[in-house]
């Protein structure tokens, strides 16, 4: 049975920020000489971001909702426990406004929902954020509910993958999938040159996928398979622990230069013949690692324009960044009935994530 994503919702908290106003403040931050303020202009400016949304709206001159990010200028270093406390806090409302609008999207009651699997690694809290979709969108008391913490930015894939495989197992199936994450929760303001690059690309905002039996009279993306890869390098490169003030995301210059050297040969065993594939969703952990992928690939110099699309307007949203690239293939008329896509994601450790995935347009 061929699973199929129905319709894609997506959410962002209303604070928007520009990028050079982001990158000001982090380099007007106190104990940072000459050459860290250098660092941090040459990350902010590299980045090819032109936005990000926060739920600190403090970050853009507003009023503090929650936590107090920033005092007289200079951003605070909340404990972990104030930083999570806002999670809990404003986590919710995103995800439920993603999975409204792809339960909208899908035509479907809400009660169809035979299953939930929701998706984090910016927070915890429990009874989590699987409870409260059930809870807040009214959904059937019975649905199984699962949750994938920690899995970093390539977790939409193994959610929908875990999707696709409920649907395998239960053709009469309706799965949605939601992801937020939170990520300027946790910005440092060290002048160690990882915190600096994770600083100047992560930004917050969720999404959701709603997954059931393909339907020949219905649009959507099918999907066709999956496969996962770790590298030999990386484990050190790219993590995401559990720190005193927040969590710390390590990111170092060779995540790029890891997948750089080895997505040529992973593509081509889990996604098979690449000249057959139509349009790419890779997510964009960072500027240089899309132009790494390009280059490995040898792709078109427009292959990759959805996700420069998607990281210039929002940045880097972890989990949920993968799926407002999907969405904006699934809402794009351009592609055709039968078209395949190509979706690589990159973790911790480093993984690579991947799926195949068909256009499904059915004839009018």
């Amino acid at each position: 049975m061929t699973a199929s994503i129905l319709s894609i919702g997506t959410a962002v908290p209303r604070t928007r920020v520009a990028q050079s106003a982001l990158r000001d403040l982090f380099a007007a931050q106190p104990g940072f000489d000459r050459r860290s303020q250098r660092l941090v202009g040459a990350a902010f400016d590299a980045a090819a971001i032109d936005t990000r949304h926060t739920v600190l709206p403090q970050l853009a001159g507003g009023a503090a909702d929650g936590i107090a990010a920033l005092a007289d200028g200079e951003l605070t270093m909340p404990p972990t426990g104030a930083r999570n406390d806002e999670y809990r806090r404003t986590a919710p409302a995103l995800f439920a406004e993603a999975a409204e609008e792809a339960l909208a999207g899908s035509g479907l009651d809400r009660r169809a929902v035979t299953h939930v699997v929701t998706v984090s690694c910016t927070g915890m809290f429990a009874p989590g954020p699987d409870y409260l979709l059930v809870r807040d969108l009214d959904l059937s008391p019975n649905v199984e509910r699962y949750h994938l913490g920690f899995i970093g930015c390539a977790a939409a894939i193994p959610a929908v993958r875990l999707a696709a495989r409920i649907v395998a197992a239960d053709p009469d199936a309706v799965v949605l999938v939601a992801a937020a994450e939170l990520c300027s929760l946790h910005w440092q303001t060290s002048s160690d040159p990882d915190q600096i690059v994770a600083a100047s690309v992560f930004a917050d905002g969720a999404a959701a996928a709603v997954v059931t039996a393909a339907d020949p009279a219905r649009p959507g993306l099918d999907l066709e398979g999956f496969a996962t890869f770790v590298t030999d390098d990386g484990e050190k490169d790219m993590a995401w622990t559990v720190g005193d003030s927040g969590f710390e995301m390590t990111l170092t210059p060779e995540v790029p230069r890891i997948i750089g050297r080895e997505i040529a040969a992973i593509a081509a065993s889990v996604l098979g013949d690449l000249d057959a594939i139509d349009a790419w969703a890779v997510h964009p952990g960072g500027r240089s690692i899309l132009d790494r992928v390009e280059s490995a690939l040898s792709l078109d110099a427009t292959a990759l324009e959805p996700s420069r699309d998607v990281l210039r307007a929002h940045g880097n949203m972890s989990s949920a960044t993968l799926l407002f690239i999907l969405r904006d293939l699934l809402a794009d008329a351009a592609r055709r009935d039968g078209d395949r896509v190509a979706a690589l994601a990159f973790g911790p450790g480093l993984t690579v994530e991947a799926a195949r995935l068909v256009v499904r347009r059915p004839a009018a």
